[in-house]
C-alpha cells in the first residue's frame, strides 16, 4: 500500500523520473557515506547514468538533479529561483560542497557520465554512484533506479513503500481495482472516504485535508505562474535549442477578454480553459519551476487542469470535492504503481499521461456524484483510449509533444468521465484488465518509443 503523498509529490521540472528522482538518489548517497562516516574522506564522486537517463539526461536535466542532490537539495524544498545560481557556483569554482558542508573538486563533465547505450537490468533509469579517497581508492559504490514519479529503488529495495509497510494496519487494504470497488460497496463508503480511513490511520484527520490542499495549492500555484501571473520568467522561451515560447500567457489573456465579453457565445469554451490550465502547468514544468507530481512530471498538467475545469465549470465545487477528487485520483494512481508501471521510460507514455488521466477521469466521476462502479468505469475509459501512447520527446525535450499532450489527455478525461457518468457502472472491460494490457503493451513496446528519443517525432522532426 502505498499513500497519497506518495502519489502526488511537490518537485521541480522538468522530469519526475530524470530529475526528481536522480536528485533524490543523489541526496540519499550523500547522507549515506555521512552516515557510514565517509563523508570526510571523499574527494572525488562519479555518477553514471545509465539507459533513458543517459538518453535524454540532458534534455530532462539529470545531471543537475545530481548535482543538486550532492548538495543536499530535497526536490520538495528545493528553491527553483536557486537552481541555476547554484548549478552556475559549481562550474565557476569546479567545487561541489556535499551536504554544503565538505567541498570536493568536481567537474560537471568529467563526474558525470552519460551512458545512454548501455541499460542496467534492473530498470531502464538507472544510476550508479561513487565516491573516491584522494587516492582514487572507491569508498562507496550504489546503484539506484528512478522508476517514474521520482520513486528510487535502491538495492532492489523501494524505500517510499517499505516505509509506508512499516506503518500501522491499513483499514481498508487493496491491491486491484476489484478489490477497490468491491470493498467500497461492502462498506458503504464512496473510494474517497475509504482512501481517507486509510491515511488516518497513521495521520491526524486534519492533517491528511491539509496536506492533500496543500498538494492544491502548489498546483494552483503553478497554473498562476504559467500563466505569467507575477512570473516576469513567463515571458521567456523554454529552455533548450527548440525556441520554444511560451503559449499559456496569451491564450490566459485572450480567454479573460472573451469571457469578459459575449458570455455563452462559444459552447466549448470551458475546453480553451482546460488546454490553458494544462499547458500552463507543463510549460512551467519545462522550465524547471516547482511542480506536483500527478503521478509524473511528464503528466503533471492533467490533474491540475480537470481540477481547475471542476472549480470554474462544475456547480456545487468546493474545497471538500478538491479533497475527494485528490483521494480517489490517488487511489487510481496506487493501482498502476502497484501492478504497472507510471515510468515513461518503461511502458511509454501511457504510464504517464495516459495514467493521469485515468486518475483524472475516476476523480471527476467522484466529485460529480459517480458510484465506485462509474468511477472504475471512467478510469477504465481513460486508460483504454490511451494504450500504446508512446513517449518520443523532441530533443529530449519535455516539450514536444509533452506540453500539448497533456491538454490532450485533460479533455479526453473530462469526457471519460461523462461517459460513465450516462451509463450505470456496468461495462465490460475492467480497470484491472486495461492494467494489465497497458504493462503489456509497454513490454511489447521498442524502446526507442520509451523515452531515449530514437525513434517517433525525436527523429521525424527537424530540429531547428
Amino acid at each position: 500500500m502505498l499513500s497519497v503523498f506518495d502519489i502526488f509529490k511537490v518537485g521541480i521540472g522538468p522530469s519526475s523520473s530524470h530529475t526528481v528522482g536522480p536528485m533524490r538518489a543523489a541526496l540519499m548517497f550523500a547522507n549515506a557515506l555521512d552516515r557510514d562516516g565517509l563523508l570526510a574522506r571523499t574527494s572525488r564522486l562519479r555518477a553514471l547514468l545509465y539507459g533513458s537517463l543517459g538518453a535524454t539526461g540532458h534534455g530532462h536535466a539529470t545531471d543537475l538533479g545530481v548535482m543538486l542532490g550532492l548538495l543536499g537539495e530535497a526536490p520538495d524544498t528545493v528553491d527553483p529561483a536557486q537552481v541555476r545560481p547554484h548549478i552556475d557556483a559549481v562550474r565557476r569554482s569546479g567545487e561541489l560542497s556535499l551536504l554544503g558542508r565538505h567541498p570536493i573538486g568536481f567537474a560537471q563533465a568529467r563526474d558525470i557520465e552519460f551512458v545512454g547505450h548501455e541499460s542496467l537490468a534492473e530498470h531502464p533509469n538507472g544510476m550508479r554512484m561513487m565516491a573516491l579517497d584522494a587516492a582514487g581508492a572507491v569508498l562507496a559504490d550504489r546503484c539506484y533506479f528512478s522508476v517514474g514519479g521520482g520513486f528510487v529503488v535502491e538495492g532492489g529495495r523501494d524505500a517510499a513503500v517499505a516505509e509506508v509497510a512499516a506503518g500501522p494496519t491499513w483499514p481498508h487494504p487493496f491491491r486491484t481495482g476489484d478489490e477497490l470497488i468491491s470493498q467500497a460497496n461492502q462498506k458503504g463508503l464512496s473510494v474517497a472516504r475509504l482512501v481517507r480511513d486509510n491515511e488516518e490511520a497513521w495521520r491526524a484527520p486534519d492533517a491528511v485535508r491539509a496536506g492533500v490542499l496543500h498538494i492544491w495549492q502548489v498546483m494552483r500555484q503553478c497554473v498562476q505562474r504559467g500563466f505569467g501571473i507575477d512570473n516576469a520568467s513567463a515571458a521567456e522561451r523554454l529552455p533548450g535549442n527548440l525556441n520554444i515560447r511560451r503559449r499559456a500567457p496569451q491564450l490566459f489573456r485572450e480567454l479573460l477578454a472573451r469571457d469578459a465579453g459575449a458570455a455563452g457565445a462559444d459552447p466549448l469554451a470551458a475546453m480553451d480553459w482546460v488546454n490553458a490550465f494544462a499547458m500552463a502547468v507543463n510549460e512551467e514544468n519545462a522550465a524547471g519551476g516547482r511542480v506536483v507530481t500527478a503521478p509524473t512530471n511528464g503528466a503533471a498538467g492533467v490533474i491540475p487542469a480537470v481540477l481547475h475545469y471542476y472549480e470554474k465549470f462544475c456547480p456545487g465545487a468546493s474545497d471538500d470535492g478538491v479533497v475527494d477528487f485528490l483521494l480517489t485520483a490517488a487511489a487510481i494512481g496506487m493501482l498502476y504503481k502497484a501492478n504497472a508501471s507510471i515510468s515513461g521510460a518503461e511502458v511509454g507514455c501511457q504510464g504517464e499521461v495516459g495514467v493521469a488521466c485515468s486518475m483524472a477521469a475516476g476523480a471527476l466521476a467522484a466529485v460529480l456524484g459517480g458510484t465506485p462502479a462509474q468511477v472504475e468505469n471512467a478510469a477504465e475509459i481513460g486508460m483504454e483510449h490511451n494504450l500504446g501512447l508512446t513517449c518520443d520527446p523532441v530533443g529530449g525535450l519535455v516539450q514536444i509533444p509533452c506540453i500539448e499532450r497533456n491538454a490532450m489527455g485533460a479533455v479526453k478525461a473530462i469526457n471519460a468521465a461523462r461517459l460513465a457518468l450516462r451509463g450505470d457502472g456496468s461495462h465490460y472491460v475492467s480497470l484491472d484488465a486495461v492494467i494489465r494490457t497497458m504493462m503489456q503493451t509497454g513490454e511489447d513496446m521498442k524502446s526507442t518509443y520509451k523515452e531515449t528519443s530514437l525513434g517517433g517525432l525525436a527523429v521525424n522532426v527537424v530540429e531547428c
